[in-house]
C-alpha cells in the first residue's frame, strides 16, 4: 500500500512539474511564431461581394508559450478584410483588433479570412492589400499579408426587359436571382458579359439578340489552385427559350460553365420566322445539354458546341441547318455522357417531325465510339426522319446511305488521329481547351476554325 502510495505521490508530482513547464512563457524577441503561409491571396472579388473563406495556420514551435497582446488589420476597417482568430472575431467596428492570446508550447491558432471590398470606382480590377499583425509580448511584429483583386460591378437581384433594351456596359453585370425577357420586348447585349449567380438564368419571352457577348458564372474564385470555378460546369441556369419567342440572334457570344446552354421549347414550326440563329458562337461545358431544340427552325454557322454532360446538340424535330460547326464530346467529370450530335422524330411519348437535319463542313467527335445519335420512332413511317450530311467528319459506325450522306470522313477509334487529336489541347485534368485544329488533323478545311 505504500509502495502505491508513493507512485501515485511521485506521479502527481511529475505531473505538476510537467504543466508548471507548459505553462511558462516567454519574453525573449528569439521566440517567434510560425505561420503556413506568408500571405494569403485571394482571388478578384467583386465589390460589395464577399468572397469565400480563406484559412491558414499559426505555430509555435519553441519551448515556451507565446503571448499576443494584439493581433490587428494594419488598416482598421479600411479594406474590407474581415478575420476570426480561433473562434475571436476582429471586430471592424472596434478598431479591428483581438486582445490578449496565448500560443503554448507546441501549440497553434487557425485563421478565417475573407473580403468584401468597398467600390473603387475604376473600370478594372484594383488590388485590396493588408497586414494581419501579430504583436507579441516581447514587442516583436510578425505580420501575414493579404490581398486580393477587386472588380466594381453593376449588381441586380431580378432584371424584368419589359421594352426593347440594349445592355452595353465595359463594367462586368452580375445577375443574382434571374432575368426575363418579356413577350413584348427584345433584349440586345452588345459587347457586354454577364455574370449570373448560382441557379441565375436567362428566360426569354421576347427576343434576345447578342453580338460580342459572353454568359456565364459569378464566381472568380477557384476550386483548387489550378482550377478556376470558371471551368466548372453547372454554375448558372442557363438560357431558356419559351414558345412565344423567335428570331433570336447569337453573334460572336460564348456561353459556357451552366446547366445548360440554352434550351428552346417547342413551338409553331414557321418558315418565315426562325426560332433561332447562332454565327461564331459557343456553348462549351454545360451540366446537362448544351443546345437543346424542340419542334424549331434553328441555324448554326461557324460555331463551337463543346462539353456536356448532355448532349452537346440535340434536335427534337423541326429543322435545323448547320454549316461549318465544331462539336466535340470530351465532358470530363462523368463517363455517362451525352452523343456530341443527336436527331430524333420525337422526345418520350411525343412525336415530332424532324422535317430538315442538315449539316455540311462540319466535325462531330468526342471520347466515345459513337458520338452521333439519329433515332426514328420505331414503327411510325409518317412522321418524317429526314437528314444530310456532307464534307463532315463524323465519329460514327459508317453508314451505306450515299443519298444523305455524301463525301463524309467516317472516323473510328482505330485511326491514327482522331478524337482528342485533331485539337491543339485537351487537358481533362485542368480542363483546358483549344478546338483550332492541330496541324496534323484529318479535319483540315473542316469545323468552325478552318
Amino acid at each position: 500500500m505504500k509502495r502505491i502510495f508513493f507512485f501515485l505521490l511521485i506521479l502527481c508530482i511529475y505531473s505538476a512539474l510537467s504543466c508548471s513547464d507548459d505553462d511558462r512563457f516567454t519574453t525573449s524577441p528569439t521566440a517567434r511564431l510560425s505561420f503556413s503561409v506568408d500571405s494569403v491571396k485571394m482571388d478578384t472579388v467583386f465589390s460589395t461581394v464577399a468572397s469565400r473563406t480563406y484559412d491558414f495556420w499559426v505555430y509555435n514551435h519553441s519551448s515556451r508559450g507565446v503571448r499576443l497582446t494584439s493581433i490587428h488589420l494594419r488598416q482598421g476597417n479600411q479594406t474590407g478584410f474581415r478575420v476570426n482568430v480561433d473562434g475571436s472575431y476582429l471586430d471592424n467596428t472596434l478598431g479591428s483588433v483581438v486582445n490578449d492570446l496565448e500560443v503554448r508550447s507546441g501549440d497553434s491558432l487557425r485563421v478565417f479570412v475573407e473580403l468584401t471590398p468597398p467600390r473603387n470606382r475604376q473600370q478594372t480590377p484594383q488590388l485590396v492589400e493588408d497586414q494581419l499583425v501579430f504583436q507579441l509580448e516581447s514587442g516583436v511584429q510578425q505580420h501575414v499579408t493579404l490581398w486580393g483583386h477587386s472588380w466594381d460591378a453593376l449588381l441586380t437581384d431580378s432584371l424584368v426587359v419589359s421594352a426593347d433594351t440594349l445592355i452595353e456596359s465595359a463594367q462586368p453585370i452580375v445577375i443574382m436571382k434571374g432575368m426575363r425577357v418579356d413577350s413584348a420586348a427584345t433584349l440586345t447585349l452588345r459587347n457586354t458579359t454577364l455574370f449570373f449567380h448560382d441557379k441565375a438564368g436567362l428566360d426569354v419571352y421576347g427576343t434576345l439578340l447578342t453580338d460580342s457577348a459572353v454568359l456565364r458564372g459569378d464566381r472568380l474564385d477557384r476550386m483548387f489552385d489550378y482550377l478556376p470555378y470558371d471551368r466548372i460546369s453547372g454554375q448558372w441556369r442557363g438560357i431558356h427559350i419559351f414558345p412565344s419567342s423567335y428570331e433570336n440572334e447569337l453573334l460572336a457570344t460564348e456561353i459556357r460553365n451552366a446547366e445548360y446552354g440554352i434550351i428552346c421549347d417547342s413551338a409553331e414550326l414557321r418558315p418565315d420566322r426562325q426560332r433561332l440563329y447562332m454565327e461564331r458562337s459557343v456553348i462549351h461545358n454545360c451540366a446537362g445539354p448544351g443546345l437543346q431544340a424542340f419542334n424549331s427552325w434553328v441555324g448554326l454557322s461557324r460555331c463551337q458546341f463543346s462539353n456536356a454532360q448532355g448532349d452537346c446538340l440535340a434536335f427534337y424535330g423541326g429543322a435545323a441547318i448547320m454549316d461549318h460547326c465544331t462539336v466535340a464530346q470530351f465532358y470530363p467529370l462523368l463517363p455517362s455522357r451525352g452523343a456530341a450530335l443527336r436527331f430524333a422524330n420525337f422526345f418520350g411519348d411525343y412525336s415530332y417531325p424532324l422535317e430538315q437535319m442538315k449539316m455540311t463542313n462540319s466535325i462531330v467527335t468526342g471520347y466515345d465510339d459513337d458520338v452521333v445519335m439519329g433515332e426514328a420512332l420505331d414503327g411510325d413511317s409518317l412522321t418524317l426522319f429526314s437528314y444530310y450530311f456532307e464534307n463532315s467528319l463524323l465519329r460514327t459506325p459508317e453508314l451505306t446511305d450515299t443519298v444523305n450522306c455524301k463525301k463524309v470522313i467516317w472516323e473510328t477509334p482505330d485511326d491514327s488521329i482522331q478524337g482528342e487529336k485533331h485539337f491543339l489541347l485537351i487537358d481533362a485534368h485542368e480542363m483546358r481547351y483549344d478546338f483550332h485544329l492541330d496541324s496534323l488533323s484529318t479535319a483540315r478545311g473542316l469545323g468552325c476554325y478552318d
